[in-house]
């Protein structure tokens, strides 16, 4: 029987499908769809998307001081971003397979599909596509490192989480010795709801 921790956890996961296909309802709101992983427009609307686009000098012209001098200090954050993106993936092309663990996919955090949008000017898309590969790379830290923590210590915690990653509802619970014990070896290699 499962138990009101493993019941809140299933209605997270039900209500983040529903926030996903609530939102790919947007595509027939806005007029687009996506075929393989490129995202198409309607020709009207790239029109009326272009007419919306801030030219660039007027965008750097309008550009605040405060802006302008903090550009330097989150560009500079690429490099150490970009150093964990080599190791982490070279950690789950190595140590996954040894663990029986399911690699995770990049594609599924990094999307780059902004550039698609032409209302924004080529500033706007470069700074766009930065965001997502930072925060996309985030994601995909979480689920690497959610996946490693279901094998090795796949204990809840006793203090509240401010966020969950996915492996977590598989865990055991925190103080409870006995289903460590006696469940640590099923719970490392459960990872049939990723097939």
């Amino acid at each position: 029987m499962p138990t009101q921790l493993e019941v809140l956890l299933d209605k997270i996961k039900v209500l983040e499908n529903e926030l996903i296909d609530e939102l790919q309802k947007q595509q027939e709101e806005f007029s687009y769809e996506i075929r393989k992983r490129r995202v198409y427009f309607e020709g009207n609307v790239i029109i009326r998307h272009k007419e919306y686009a801030k030219q660039l000098l007027i965008y750097i012209n309008d550009a605040k001081l405060k802006h302008i001098i903090s550009t330097p200090f989150i560009w500079l954050c690429i490099f150490p971003v970009a150093l964990m993106d080599i190791t982490i993936s070279l950690y789950q092309a190595v140590c996954f397979p040894l663990y029986g663990i399911p690699k995770v996919k990049r594609q599924d955090y990094i999307i780059f599909d902004r550039q698609y949008l032409n209302y924004l000017n080529i500033i706007e898309k470069i700074n766009c596509a930065y965001c997502s590969y930072a925060n996309g790379l985030f994601g995909y830290f979480q689920e690497i490192a959610g996946r490693t923590e279901q094998f090795w210590c796949p204990i809840k915690h006793a203090g509240r989480i401010k966020s969950l990653h996915s492996r977590y509802r598989k865990f055991v619970d925190y103080g409870d010795a006995q289903s460590y014990r006696s469940k640590i070896e099923a719970t490392r290699h459960d990872f049939k709801d990723l097939e």
